[in-house]
């Protein structure tokens, strides 16, 4: 998710370039002022609670924004991400939002500063109120606000500094040529984001020879736990020899395994484009440890695949494949088959239904041959790095 602060002084063009950004990132534009507006408005419980503390002459608290803006955020999943306009706009704010973004498993992508010396917002702001007719666009009304807007500003963009999020901008410069730096900006934190996929399916969907052509086609690395244990096996790590003893006892491998090799395989490519992840995370439990995982590399899931195929068609695939050189264990019986069947059905469908809430999940026809199947999930892929870039 891109979720981008912006700010600069009065008359620094803050306004066009947030246009700019909502238009080309499909960002939802969060505005303190307009956000409280609509809750007195549509008189909800926190707009009057606000509505009631204006009237009294005084300030909304920073309790109310935040729930107004974590509630906004909640509410507004489909998009992109979120363009901060006024918030935050102290030092104490800035902690806030943070902590916010942490709850929403999300972080601040940068800060854009647009740096208009005063003189110059000055110049702008008269000019515009020769024609506006707006009583505060007066010399002196504009230096105040000028000045307040530095005292409560600079502790916010060095806090911002100090996290290495800060990027500014020459807000002087034609409207085009900060746009472009802006875009520079944007490219440069989107290629910093990994492409993490999901792909989930019952067996006998082709999730595996999908993820692994996939992978391939996107420069994506693939992730299959199966694969993995294996390759710790045949390696004859420590690991490897801990794995074979379980299976050899046929106890399930423990998370704790499986969570230090995906772990590994994180830390080794640092310069890949993204991961497809098959076979993991089969439970609600899995699916909390990948997301923690994620979230400590600075990544998180970006798109969530599921292969469609009806029961009996999966009975049919997995028979077949019992015949081949590629039988799995579980395809050895249809009693096998179709426990396998089930327990993707109690533990793993939850998993898909969790990501469905929070991001939406792509469905996709798992039907007819690999190629037709292939088309069909490379063109919803395709789509989704459209929407990341």
């Amino acid at each position: 998710m891109l979720n981008i602060a912006l700010f600069g002084p009065p008359g620094a063009g803050k306004g066009t370039q947030s246009e700019f950004l909502i238009r080309k990132y499909n960002l939802f534009y969060i505005s303190t002022g307009d956000l409280l507006r609509k809750e007195m408005a549509a008189k909800t419980k926190l707009g009057l609670e606000a509505q009631s503390i204006i009237a009294s002459g005084g300030l909304v608290s920073d309790e109310i924004i935040v729930q107004i803006i974590e509630k906004t955020i909640t509410d507004n999943q489909g998009c992109n991400g979120f363009l901060f306009d006024g918030f935050p706009r102290t030092y104490i704010q800035a902690y806030i939002l943070e902590g916010l973004m942490l709850k929403l498993h999300t972080a601040l992508s940068c800060l854009i500063s647009l740096a208009v010396p005063e003189e110059e917002s000055v110049r702008r702001l008269v000019a515009r109120g020769a024609t506006s007719g707006r009583s505060d666009d007066n010399e002196v009304v504009i230096r105040n606000r000028l000045r307040e807007y530095n005292q409560k500003t600079l502790p916010v963009l060095q806090f911002y500094r100090d996290r290495g999020i800060y990027v500014e901008v020459d807000g002087t410069a034609r409207i085009e040529g900060v746009q472009q730096q802006i875009a520079g900006i944007v490219r440069n934190e989107l290629s910093k984001r990994l492409f993490n996929i999901a792909i989930f399916g019952y067996p006998g969907s082709g999730r595996g020879s999908q993820g692994k052509a996939l992978a391939k086609k996107f420069g994506l690395e693939y992730v299959a736990t199966g694969s993995m244990l294996d390759r710790e096996i045949k390696l004859g790590t420590e690991t490897g020899r801990k794995i074979t003893a379980l299976y050899e006892s046929g106890q399930l491998v423990p998370d704790e395994i499986v969570v230090q090799l995906i772990e590994k395989k994180l830390a080794e490519s640092q310069d890949g484009k993204g991961f497809i992840f098959k076979g993991y995370p089969r439970t609600l439990v899995q699916s909390y440890i990948l997301d923690g995982l994620l979230k400590k590399h600075g990544s998180s899931i970006s798109m969530v695949i599921d292969l469609e195929v009806p029961t009996l068609e999966l009975i049919r695939r997995l028979d077949e494949r019992s015949k081949t050189p590629g039988c799995m264990p579980y395809d050895s019986s249809t009693a096998k088959i179709v426990q396998r069947l089930q327990d993707h059905e109690l533990k793993t469908v939850p998993v898909i239904q969790k990501y469905q809430q929070l991001h939406g999940v792509l469905k996709i026809d798992g039907m007819g041959t690999f190629d037709e199947v292939f088309a069909r999930i490379s063109a919803g892929i395709e789509d989704g790095f459209r929407r990341m870039r």
